[in-house]
């Protein structure tokens, strides 16, 4: 018979791991799916330990979202470069891939933003406002966008598009490559703001 020899984590590191295993779980499913019993398990800690670091299941579920959104802005962050379509369609493109590999977790935190409780509706607006302020911060963008309060207005519209879009995709892409659906979600915006000239 082994001994199974058990780590010690500092508090911080044992809440980073708690929050980790939420998020590879919140990948492939809802975030009402992630169940506190089968995360204790997998991270081999009391349900009790997992309150006293999130107050509540609510509270682990939030914290796992932020998570999540802010890996979201991390991952689409346009490179640096000169040519902001090629920003923009980089960036998209990172979004679309993000999509992809977190779809369950993705569709319940649009879900959940949509009809859910303040908190979640908040972290959900905040990840959107960054990702709306970049657009308009990127390098040359003033080229193609001006920041007025109605290109902000296009603008918040036109993510709005890309999100269901990209997300009726991932339930039924047929007919429609992962790079058409790119080219398609990024050709929008220039072609909303020449409207508004």
């Amino acid at each position: 018979m082994t001994a199974t020899t058990r780590t010690r984590l500092t508090p911080e590191e044992r809440r980073e791991q708690l929050l980790e295993l939420g998020l590879e779980l919140f990948a492939g499913h809802t975030i009402e799916e992630i169940s506190i019993d089968r995360l204790s398990e997998e991270a081999g800690v009391s349900r009790g330990l997992l309150y006293h670091y999130f107050g509540s299941k609510q509270g682990f579920h939030e914290a796992v979202i932020q998570r999540a959104a802010d890996d979201l802005v991390a991952q689409t962050a346009p490179p640096e470069g000169d040519d902001p379509i090629a920003q923009l369609l980089a960036s998209l493109a990172a979004y679309v891939d993000y999509v992809i590999a977190n779809h369950a977790g993705y569709r319940s935190l649009v879900r959940a933003a949509a009809g859910g409780n303040d908190a979640v509706r908040g972290i959900y607006e905040r990840a959107r406002a960054e990702m709306i302020d970049r657009t308009f911060e990127t390098a040359g963008a003033e080229t193609f966008i001006q920041d007025t309060p109605l290109t902000r207005l296009a603008v918040r519209g036109w993510v709005a598009f890309v999100e269901d879009a990209v997300l009726t995709w991932c339930d039924d892409p047929t007919g429609v490559s992962r790079d058409q659906l790119v080219q398609l979600v990024t050709d929008a915006l220039p072609a909303i703001v020449a409207t508004l000239a």
